[in-house]
């Protein structure tokens, strides 16, 4: 079966590349239907990794968030036309103790070997999940990036101790934002405090108990546990300011990526007998507790709806490279393409 996969061979520029797909190795084939650009794919297409990392990586397709259309499953297990979420994370060894995502020789599409920049997609069975009808294709075009707040929310529920009482949420960006609704979810009872810098970006967070601008905290605010979704030249001050206002013992989640070494103060770290842990992508069973909350809590999909930034229809190459120029300037909110 011969396919198109639209690689980035340069930073900004797109070429098409023509190859063929062998029916018999039981994969299964699905056409993208809706795909989500995240800052990962930005660092790429603007060729702002480290020209090493360019030289070895390119050309590559791009894109890890989406999902598509069954077009051919010689098992039968899916059919054809039906809806699914594809993962991008491909595990090569089975591990009792270290997660599929943690895993060193799992690779990861967009990152490694192609995303789903590609009229159809040979995907592994188990790297995809039905998704049920009726769920906003725009919100679950982003599902990768919401199971990566639902994996580290999990690991925060196993690693954190049950005083909880008030719990902050530093950063106000796509990232926070998603972490935020998820957490009221699966946390009810738990006091949500937000930390951000954008006083517009915060007034959206109307399921949270309280909202502070970084600059304008009480001094005697406390909160139990806190969760980092800053990342970038902001982690070091977020984190910081996390380890003066945490209570004693309280356990600190690291979700934003940062490129350079972050500075953190210690003496206060071991002082107040912190723990500290991070999380990165996320694996299948993230993914299936998503849809699973997407089901159970039907506003989960209503509020993530408000963060679906720019959406751009997709016929041409020259289409995908303006989606992904309006995806740089854009002020917040996930750009989606249709992949037509």
């Amino acid at each position: 079966m011969l396919n198109a996969i639209y690689r980035l061979v340069a930073p900004r520029r797109f070429e098409v590349e023509f190859t063929d797909i062998d029916l018999t190795e039981g994969n299964v084939i699905v056409r993208p239907t809706y795909l989500s650009i995240c800052n990962a794919d930005q660092r790429y297409y603007q060729g702002k990794r480290a020209e090493d990392i360019l030289q070895q990586k390119l050309p590559m397709a791009l894109i890890h968030e989406g999902i598509g259309q069954v077009v051919y499953d010689p098992e039968g297990e899916f059919q054809p036309g039906e809806t699914v979420v594809m993962i991008p994370n491909t595990p090569e060894s089975e591990d009792e103790i270290i997660a599929e995502n943690y895993r060193r020789d799992s690779k990861f599409r967009a990152s490694g070997f192609d995303g789903f920049m590609q009229d159809v997609v040979d995907i592994r069975r188990d790297r995809i999940v039905s998704l049920p009808e009726g769920i906003n294709p725009l919100v679950a075009a982003f599902t990768e990036i919401v199971s990566v707040s639902v994996h580290a929310l999990t690991r925060f529920d196993k690693i954190a101790h049950k005083r909880r009482d008030c719990v902050g949420i530093w950063g106000d960006g796509n990232l926070g934002y998603i972490t935020s609704v998820f957490f009221k979810a699966m946390f009810p009872e738990t006091k949500l405090c937000i930390f951000g810098v954008n006083r517009d970006k915060l007034s959206d967070f109307t399921f949270a108990d309280e909202t502070y601008l970084v600059s304008q905290i009480p001094e005697d605010l406390c909160i139990d546990h806190a969760i980092e979704c800053v990342g970038g030249e902001g982690s070091p001050k977020a984190i910081n300011q996390i380890i003066d206002y945490i209570r004693p013992e309280g356990t600190i989640s690291i979700l934003g990526v940062s490129e350079n070494p972050v500075s953190l103060n210690t003496r206060m770290m071991l002082e107040k007998g912190l723990r500290m842990f991070g999380s990165s992508r996320s694996g299948r069973e993230d993914f299936i507790k998503t849809i699973e909350l997407y089901q159970s809590n039907p506003e989960i999909p209503e509020y993530l709806q408000n963060i679906v930034g720019g959406v751009y229809k997709i016929r041409t190459i020259d289409d995908m490279r303006k989606a992904f120029e309006a995806d740089i300037h854009k002020e917040f909110g996930k750009t989606i393409m249709i992949w037509s």
